[in-house]
């Protein structure tokens, strides 16, 4: 059936489960389950396909990639302009004027072959060095600059044509961008920045802003270059280190869980302490960092006093909240340890199952890659938009039926028509200050419906492909609670094949709940973008009430889907029946279910957070200390902090893999200790399969069973 057991009666399937002599754990007499939905994930997935040919076929990357001119053309793509694929800013002194945004610069944009190699005056040209360097001119319209003369040049230059100066350039992703630290381009920004009564760092900066052009990206992508094979050996150590402390926890578990614990703690005092030091060091130095770029805004945040206290009083506060958490659930996190103990000794018992989550993570790793493929493709279908730019012009003057409105589109070919109809109501000439401007691609509706085809199967297929591996731990672990005298040699191999075989409609029904909330936040997110503008307290209000619940209901439904894949795992029913036993057998032992399952969740979350620290921080003092640099050749850093957070942020992903054995181990054998404490009572004749240990931490035991 495909409401697969929802409609059944509340009492059918919620009763408590009742002793059954020939229960064994996972049923081996088992079918098939939520088969629809398994179909019509199949379905989507060759519809998935399909959205990406058609994106493949019908977008053209070049156009989000290729730079556009003035005139919509692309550079190195459209007709005529195959040589040239490099854009330049005809005339960068327009763009420097203080009452000039730069998204507005109204000078032209320009398609050349090559970016200028060398900062050149062509005013101060003389006859003997023009035919040297006239390939170097940059002209708006289609003039023949291999026959020009200097007369000619000057001429066109006069009749803003051709460029003036042309500022020694470099290119990044086919764009000019101008190297403010040559000397000919630093005189001439100096000379313009004189004339216009500007302060010359301002000039650096719009430069910086308009061409992209960023010292902190450069500086970051050097550090990241120079460490690249440090990287590489860390995270070898990283998986060594994972590795390591899933060991101490089978053989050392008390000892290695508090000892995370307190040096969690300890972490967290010691950032402390690095917080106040900074903080009484800028307090006593001031700063002096007072620019606007993003270098310089880094430093002035960093180099702030105020920066630091707030950053100490926060981290005093989750301090302080640890540690009152520790301290009022020590006693619960005594009975945590025994069920993470239990937990170990299953994923000792079958010790393939820490490799398990690599494979579904490599798996996850091309759907993204894929996704995102898609995702380019799309966004690169449509027709090219370009709007108007007044950029605050005043005194344009058009015929009564016409009329430049700023936002308004535009055709590019059709502009310099229109504009030569306006005259400047002030020179008499032609209006230079109102632009037609390339903002974007005019994608087709059907396109909107295709994102979100892509976003749904995209977030389908990761959740499903999360479930298969928790459901396949689920059937492992399981099987060894019920059958720990009797464990089969292919343990995990079994539970591979009973998950792919019978239940990959139910995984398929669950990934699909969690894929459709996650698909209204990813549309809420959009939405609340989008309204920025219109937004008022109210509206703000309500976004993010809207947000929050979708958030909450999304963990709900993970936790629920989660106990659900074991539940059918045990016992191979359908998703909604498993979903509705599970979440009943829960609610009838809720107070061991928040005392014992979420304590293991949050020291699993401590130990992730404590290695993740500790490896960030470890790695900043590494190259603080010029260790490396003294027994390697890796050159000194511009920022420490880049490797160490990077390493930081890599270890909490490969501790979060590595981990997710131990968490599934957990919930599975929770699940399990739970069914065993209401099918069996501990006499002879239905005893507990549970642990001595775990049975005397909860107060129970085997009657006359030794």
């Amino acid at each position: 059936m495909v409401c697969g057991g929802c409609c059944t009666a509340p009492e059918d399937g919620a009763e408590v489960p009742q002793y059954d002599p020939d229960f064994e754990g996972p049923r081996r007499d088992r079918s098939c389950t939520d088969v629809f939905w398994l179909i019509l994930f199949i379905i989507f997935l060759g519809v998935w396909a399909f959205v990406g040919i058609y994106a493949i076929i019908n977008g053209d990357v070049e156009r989000l990639l290729a730079p556009v001119d003035s005139r919509g053309r692309r550079c190195g793509l459209d007709a005529g302009l195959e040589d040239k694929r490099h854009l330049v800013f005809f005339n960068i002194e327009k763009c420097l004027s203080p009452s000039i945004p730069i998204k507005g610069c109204p000078t032209p944009q320009v398609c050349v072959k090559e970016c200028p190699r060398k900062t050149i005056d062509f005013r101060q040209m003389t006859e003997s060095n023009f035919n040297e360097y006239k390939q170097s001119m940059v002209c708006t319209e289609d003039i023949n600059i291999p026959s020009m003369s200097l007369s000619q040049a000057k001429a066109n230059i006069d009749a803003n044509k051709c460029a003036s100066v042309v500022l020694q350039s470099k290119s990044v992703v086919r764009r000019c961008l101008i190297n403010v630290s040559a000397a000919g381009a630093a005189e001439f920004l100096r000379n313009v920045t004189n004339r216009l009564g500007m302060e010359e760092d301002e000039a650096l900066e719009q430069v910086s802003e308009l061409t992209g052009l960023n010292q902190l990206s450069s500086q970051i992508v050097h550090d990241l270059v120079e460490s690249r094979w440090f990287f590489v050996v860390a995270l070898i150590l990283i998986v060594i280190l994972c590795l390591m402390y899933i060991l101490l926890l089978r053989w050392v578990v008390c000892p290695v869980v508090w000892v995370s614990l307190v040096g969690l703690l300890a972490v967290l005092a010691f950032c402390i302490y690095l917080c106040y030091n900074n903080y009484v060091y800028y307090k006593n130095h001031i700063s002096m960092h007072q620019t606007t770029n993003l270098n310089g805004y880094t430093q002035s945040i960093f180099s702030d006093s105020t920066t630091w206290l707030v950053l100490l009083v926060i981290v005093a506060i989750i301090l302080l909240i640890l540690l009152l958490i520790i301290i009022f659930l020590r006693t619960r996190i005594n009975i945590a340890i025994e069920l993470i103990r239990e937990g170990s000794k299953a994923v000792t018992a079958i010790k393939s199952t820490v490799l398990l989550p690599i494979v579904p993570w490599f798996i996850q790793c091309f759907v993204v890659a894929y996704g995102a493929l898609v995702l380019i493709h799309l966004w690169s279908i449509g027709e090219n938009l370009f709007r108007i730019v007044l950029n605050n012009e005043q005194s344009c003057r058009c015929p009564s039926n016409f009329q430049f409105q700023d936002g308004m589109r535009c055709n590019p070919a059709e502009f310099l028509g229109q504009l030569l109809l306006c005259s400047d109501s002030v020179t008499g000439g032609q209006c230079e200050e109102i632009t037609c401007h390339f903002t974007g691609l005019d994608s087709p509706t059907s396109v909107v419906w295709l994102h979100l085809i892509n976003l749904l199967v995209f977030f389908w297929t990761m959740f499903f492909i999360s479930g298969i591996s928790d459901m396949i731990l689920a059937s492992t672990f399981s099987t060894w609670y019920w059958t720990k005298r009797d464990l089969p040699f292919f343990t995990l191999t079994a539970g591979i094949y009973r998950t792919l075989r019978y239940h990959p409609g139910t995984v398929a029904l669950g990934s699909l709940i969690i894929a459709i909330v996650r698909l209204i936040r990813v549309i809420l997110d959009y939405i609340d973008r989008k309204l920025k503008k219109f937004s008022n307290p109210v509206t703000s209000c309500i976004m993010c009430v809207c947000k929050c619940c979708c958030w909450c209901l999304e963990g709900c439904l993970r936790f629920i889907n989660k106990n659900a894949y074991i539940m059918c795992a045990i016992h191979g029913h359908s998703f909604c029946k498993s979903a509705r036993d599970a979440f009943s057998l829960l609610m009838r032992n809720i107070a061991r279910t928040v005392v014992l399952d979420k304590v293991t969740d949050f020291i699993f979350f401590l130990s992730k957070l404590l290695l993740s620290i500790g490896v960030g921080i470890s790695v900043y003092y590494l190259f603080e200390s010029n260790f490396l640099q003294q027994h390697t050749n890796i050159q000194t850093l511009y920022y420490n902090y880049v490797p160490a957070i990077l390493l930081g942020m890599a270890t909490y992903v490969i501790c979060t893999i590595f981990f997710k054995v131990y968490e599934m181990a957990v919930d599975t054998l929770f699940l399990c200790f739970l069914e065993d404490s209401e099918r069996n009572d501990g006499s002879p004749e239905r005893p507990y399969f549970m642990s001595k240990n775990l049975m005397r931490i909860l107060g129970k035991k085997n009657k006359n069973v030794d």
